[in-house]
């Protein structure tokens, strides 16, 4: 039924009498706290490693009684996971973000942003001026802004800034020029904010693809350094496995020529952009697998975000009176293209924010899935869902794939935007994984924070980085501990049709696993927040080691 390609488990089994010799493996490591994740959430203390994957797990004495090799580390009490894996993220634009864009995130005023971006044009320079990050729910006014400094600031340069959530630009009147916008610019699915009939240079959803598809396109060197600076600080942060959610045939086939000259060793699931190029290119063979890359899913958007009031609600926004955000596009666009999927046995994830977008895509899904199934198919965040809804996601098998970090993010003004009855049915997460029995879980970077700790952090505390709300948001929704690391490592993988290769320390999965001192399954909230990672290993090779675990 379903052509998703998935590796077998081996089950090694090695069988010795009392005076045969024991196997030679690549690694073993001793005395740790191991949680295996697998399904009796079994905790071990040493297991063998060997071409790249776990062949055995268990107590001291059992793998010291069958296994022997040059490499073996004593982790003297130390705690071992499976590598965490993002489930939903952008990894290829944190790394553009890391070469191109001026980082405008947490920014209180606009003062403080206009004085980032002449720092880094004078460093930076070129014909463009990129920004990302900026939020104008953090500024006192709390209002979109206009570009009326920007354009005294940079008169000759166009300015593109992305909205924290990647649903809106700030652009410079030069910007607006050069993608022709004026005040009587329309385009479906998107908004040209106007102020006293002007363009204020706030481009909602997909008005600003109008001014993107201006900005020159970078150079195959400056991808390439853009990626392995991404892995290099998601190695950092015990990462050894992302979902980059919508990429472009030319990035993806860059990641698997990296990764085949084992530069990249990152294990990226790349979701497709629905491009009519991709189409052409993945759709017409079976999905693309290998040990670092998956290709199989096509990425879809319904909506806007939130934050921007692009998110497609059922009524109206508590805050904007006659607004109910907007759709991307029509149902036709949405049922072609679930069509190519399902008749080709890929996956099909779309971002869904607002109750209005869930429900249209959960019903669409339901045309073609008809019931229980193993499609797997995705809806991306999942932020607001009406009562009526959840169950869809049983129904249809629909794995809803969620940021725990969203909602703390957006906790102290999502209220003003849905109201008080709506905000109970916004970021619920234990609804959702009663639907399905499991749940994964990822960051949505560069819109949110890279480092895992903080997804596990925001799902069992509730919590924002500085300890608020004291009591925890709509606790009635946080995750357990042991749901929180399955949600970043073996439901991450399944959500993906990985579980099966990585996602757990079990025999004849990748070796890929994190070293801590931080036992995150007996911390407290502030433990888990200062937990460090000290090692990450990827197929048994060490990728990042902490050279200051002290500090």
């Amino acid at each position: 039924m379903n052509r998703i390609q998935m590796l077998p488990l081996i089950l090694t089994s090695v069988v010795l009498s009392c005076n045969s010799p024991k196997m030679k493996v690549d690694q073993i490591v001793t005395n740790a706290i191991i949680y295996t994740v697998n399904d009796s959430f079994a905790i071990a203390e040493s297991f063998a490693v060997n071409k790249g994957k776990f062949v055995a797990v268990g107590t001291n004495d059992e793998i010291a009684a069958k296994y022997a090799s040059d490499q073996t580390i004593n982790a003297e009490g130390k705690v071992i996971y499976p590598g965490f894996i993002d489930a939903h993220c952008h990894f290829y634009g944190y790394g553009m973000n890391l070469m191109q864009y001026a980082d405008l995130a947490g920014t209180i005023n606009q003062e403080v942003i206009f004085k980032k971006l002449q720092e880094h044009h004078s460093m930076v320079g070129g014909h463009w001026l990129l920004g990302r990050g900026w939020d104008q729910n953090l500024w006192p006014e709390k209002e979109f802004p206009d570009n009326q400094r920007l354009n005294e600031l940079f008169p000759d340069v166009p300015v593109y800034l992305v909205r924290v959530d990647g649903h809106a630009a700030w652009c410079n009147a030069k910007a607006l020029e050069l993608a022709g916008i004026t005040a009587n610019t329309q385009i479906d699915g998107g908004e040209v904010l106007l102020k006293n009939g002007q363009p204020t240079g706030v481009l909602i959803d997909n008005a600003k693809e109008l001014v993107f598809k201006h900005i020159p396109a970078p150079s195959g060197e400056l991808k390439t350094k853009a990626l392995l600076a991404a892995q290099s600080n998601c190695f950092a942060v015990g990462l050894t496995s992302v979902t980059d959610c919508g990429l472009p045939k030319e990035t993806i086939l860059l990641m698997d020529t990296l990764q085949k000259q084992e530069k990249l060793r990152m294990r990226i699931n790349a979701m497709m952009d629905p491009s009519e190029e991709n189409f052409d290119y993945f759709l017409k063979t079976e999905p693309y697998i290998t040990d670092y890359l998956q290709v199989n899913t096509i990425k879809l958007y319904a909506d806007g975000a939130l934050g921007s009031r692009g998110a497609y609600l059922l009524g109206d926004y508590s805050d904007d009176p006659g607004n109910q955000g907007l759709l991307m596009n029509e149902s036709t666009y949405f049922e072609a293209i679930c069509r190519k999927a399902y008749d080709a046995g890929f996956q099909v994830a779309t971002h869904c924010i607002g109750d209005g977008a869930n429900r249209f895509i959960l019903n669409i899904y339901g045309q073609f899935l008809k019931g229980k199934n193993d499609r797997r198919w995705r809806i991306e965040h999942a932020q607001v869902v009406h009562p009526d809804d959840f169950a869809l996601f049983g129904e249809f098998a629909v794995v809803p794939s969620v940021q725990a970090t969203h909602a703390t993010s957006d906790m102290f003004w999502a209220d003003e935007r849905l109201g008080v009855e709506r905000i109970k049915m916004a970021y619920a997460y234990q609804q959702m994984l009663a639907q399905n029995g499991w749940l994964p879980n990822g960051t949505d970077f560069p819109i949110e924070n890279i480092n895992p700790m903080l997804t596990f952090f925001a799902s069992v505390a509730r919590k924002n980085t500085e300890g608020l709300p004291s009591d925890g948001f709509q606790m009635e929704n946080a995750l357990t501990h042991e749901q929180a690391l399955r949600s970043i490592t073996i439901w991450a993988a399944k959500a993906g049709f990985e579980e099966l290769k990585k996602g757990s320390i079990e025999p004849g999965k990748m070796a890929d696993y994190v070293l801590m001192e931080t036992d995150l399954l007996n911390s407290c909230p502030e433990e888990i927040l200062r937990a460090k990672v000290l090692k990450t290993v990827s197929g048994g090779v060490e990728v990042y080691v902490d050279n200051n675990p002290a500090e």
